[in-house]
């Protein structure tokens, strides 16, 4: 199907908001899930859910459960982001999107804090509203974690 040069642009352009919106969504989840980061990138009926972390359904939900998850168990993260494939609906007004996470994290543990790697992928919808671009549901599918070794928490920092 063709489109005219309005419909064309408007696609390129939500293609490159929802890649913004998952950019924001990895600086927010590197700063500790900061909740005034985090609500702006979700609808109000969105949902959230990873298998052993949480199933999180509504913005308010959503935002309190990863600031708890931070708190409690992701003591310092840094997410790499792979750029999302989006595949839009025909009038541009919605997406589902996937992208990979490769994440370093220390992780809080009954023995004390570790360092560990984190792999996965994301699945994900959006839906453009009248303040623009949120997730409407994110999936993510953790399919490797495991210690790093050795910790980087244990080395000394570079002297200058």
């Amino acid at each position: 199907m063709t489109h005219g040069i309005e419909q064309r642009l408007h696609r390129i352009e939500a293609r490159h908001a929802i890649g913004d919106l998952v950019a924001r969504y990895a600086a927010a989840a590197d700063r500790r899930n900061d909740p005034a980061m985090m609500a702006p990138l979700f609808a109000d009926d969105a949902t959230w859910s990873s298998e052993g972390f949480a199933a999180l359904a509504g913005r308010d939900a959503i935002t309190q459960g990863l600031a708890a998850i931070a708190a409690e168990r992701v003591l310092w993260s840094i997410h790499y982001m792979t750029p999302p494939l989006v595949v839009l609906a025909e009038d541009g007004m919605s997406a589902d999107c996937q992208w990979y996470l490769w994440e370093l994290c220390t992780m809080r543990t009954d023995d004390g804090p570790r360092d560990q790697w984190l792999g996965g992928w994301y699945d994900g919808s959006a839906r453009m509203g009248n303040d623009g671009w949120k997730f409407s549901r994110i999936i993510l599918d953790v399919r490797l974690q495991g210690e790093a070794s050795p910790p980087w928490s244990l080395r000394k920092p570079v002297q200058a």
